[in-house]
């Protein structure tokens, strides 16, 4: 155990975090996502029993978000459904990245094939052990640093 580090996040989680770069994207996936076809190759982790937002709580707290693209943040649009729909789950998994920094407009509803695209230029997969269908995230890695020196 390290203190002050979420419990939830465990070595392998945090080796797989620590070892991401620069605009590098995690998948934070529900329970049902079709992580090995979509994720050959990649990392997968698994933390059964989870659910997203509380997935996304702990790696949120050690995960820099980009801030050089416009959208960091993309979930899987819930299928069938109007642009600018978010089911409960996601409304919840992004109130606690906001509590986390992220600001207004920086999350985007992807369409589900287009989201599958996207995971298969991601770095890992983490599938939770969230049930709620299209409860499925992407984050891309910001960077820690100090401002350029004059």
């Amino acid at each position: 155990m390290l203190k002050g580090i979420d419990p939830l996040l465990s070595p392998e989680l945090l080796k797989l975090l620590a070892e991401m770069g620069h605009d590098d994207a995690v998948v934070l996936a529900d329970a049902n996502f079709t992580a090995m076809s979509l994720g050959a190759g990649k990392p997968v982790l698994r933390l059964p029993g989870v659910g997203m937002a509380r997935t996304v709580d702990a790696v949120a707290s050690v995960f820099p978000l980009a801030e050089d693209v416009p959208h960091p943040v993309a979930y899987m649009q819930v299928g069938g459904t109007e642009a600018g729909y978010r089911s409960a789950l996601q409304r919840e998994t992004l109130a606690v990245l906001a509590r986390h920094g992220m600001r207004e407009g920086q999350a985007e509803a992807v369409e589900r094939y287009a989201f599958y695209e996207r995971v298969k230029k991601a770095y890992a997969i983490v599938v939770t052990g969230e049930l709620e269908p299209w409860g499925n995230f992407l984050l891309r890695k910001g960077v820690l640093g100090q401002a350029l020196r004059p």
